[in-house]
């Protein structure tokens, strides 16, 4: 379903101040220029034909920038189909570690080390407690996936943590977390942790910012660490990642009216139930808001660790799946029949696998008679 607003009208109609504005600095405006250009003619179009039976498609090229309400979805069903095939059949806890608003102004002038920051000091403390034998005693892993927004877009970073309630000993013998299933690690003892290497590292990376009233901010109240309810099975888990890996800080399908310079959209309400309601903002404050979450060049948001690491988790995966029985999915849970992927060569009329690129317009709109050119080509070719 097409949304009726998206991001990129909200750009269309105030570009000339955004390039103006002294708030947007320039690797946003890049990346906002993208996200508004996405999927017309300013990125360049091409036309498949059909030499089965003649059907024209013309398709706009995408901009695939990773912060793009539209470009998200096949993305996703990638990263999810690689990471099901790396389930394990053990259970998992989903924990959420967030940065304290004390430190929002230094997030916004020095995003990279404090999201990097972020990372080290939230696998450093799950580490910690993992190798700790009064809770587990063995290397355990993690995927850690960084929103910086609310649902309002203001910034909230926060760390979506998945870890496997288990670990490897030195001995390759799987051990699982001594909760019983209930809890991973003590929440309140991750909390003073987290904070504690978070702060260090902070005084070590940034230390002619860090002064005595901003240390005294941030240790006056406990940090929050929010342990959710286990995982149903592994295979919810891939449910739960469809859901967050590759958001963006607002959806198309979010956005309720574009008029007299000011955006609605809808919210969920958390202090009243997670009620939805709609807020109105300024255009140029929407943006604003929304060029907050673009991330520094290169800066990597969803990351792997200990046993699930890149170098470890085709290693430990045998390992575990050795000692560990394979978990039957309960039948109360459901998982969504994947659509077939796109396929580009099949032709959507005759669905044979017969379609083949016959022009190519880049960074200009399709002339008027585009339709006559490929007709003309596809004949020749036939």
């Amino acid at each position: 379903m097409v949304a009726a607003i998206e991001v990129a009208d909200v750009l269309d109609a105030h570009w000339s101040a955004v390039e103006q504005s002294s708030t947007i600095n320039s690797w946003q405006l890049r990346t906002l220029s993208a996200l508004r250009r996405c999927r017309t003619a300013a990125l360049g179009s091409h036309v498949d034909g059909c030499s089965s039976c003649g059907h024209l498609r013309i398709s706009y090229n995408s901009c695939r920038n990773r912060h793009c309400p539209k470009c998200q979805g096949l993305q996703r069903e990638e990263w999810i189909q690689a990471r099901e095939a790396e389930l394990l059949p053990v259970p998992y806890f989903h924990l959420v570690f967030t940065l304290p608003d004390t430190l929002n102004q230094l997030c916004m002038h020095q995003p990279a080390i404090l999201y990097a920051i972020l990372f080290d000091a939230v696998w450093d403390t799950i580490n910690c407690f993992g190798h700790d034998a009064k809770w587990l005693g063995a290397q355990t892993g993690m995927i850690s996936i960084l929103h910086t927004w609310g649902q309002t877009m203001t910034l909230h970073p926060h760390l979506h943590c998945i870890v496997p309630g288990g670990g490897l000993t030195k001995q390759n013998k799987w051990r699982t977390a001594k909760s019983e299933g209930r809890y991973l690690f003590n929440v309140k003892a991750m909390s003073t942790v987290f904070r504690g290497k978070y702060v260090a590292a902070l005084k070590k990376q940034l230390p002619l910012l860090i002064t005595p009233a901003l240390l005294t901010e941030l240790y006056k109240q406990p940090w929050v660490v929010f342990a959710k309810r286990p995982f149903d099975s592994p295979h919810s888990v891939i449910e739960y990642l469809g859901r967050y890996t590759h958001k963006v800080a607002i959806s198309n399908h979010r956005l309720q009216k574009l008029e007299n310079g000011k955006v609605d959209f809808t919210y969920k309400d958390y202090k009243q139930g997670a009620a939805t309601r709609t807020m109105q903002l300024d255009g140029m404050e929407f943006i604003r808001r929304f060029s907050l979450h673009i991330l520094p060049k290169g800066f990597v948001r969803i990351r792997h660790y200990g046993i699930l690491s890149s170098s470890s988790k085709q290693r430990c995966a045998g390992v575990i799946k050795a000692q560990v029985p394979s978990i039957k999915m309960p039948a109360y849970i459901k998982l969504k029949v994947k659509a077939e992927p796109f396929n580009p060569k099949q032709c959507p009329c005759c669905k044979k696998e017969t379609m083949q690129t016959l022009l190519q317009f880049k960074n200009k709109p399709p002339p008027v008679y585009w339709q006559q050119m490929a007709a003309d080509l596809l004949q020749s070719i036939a």
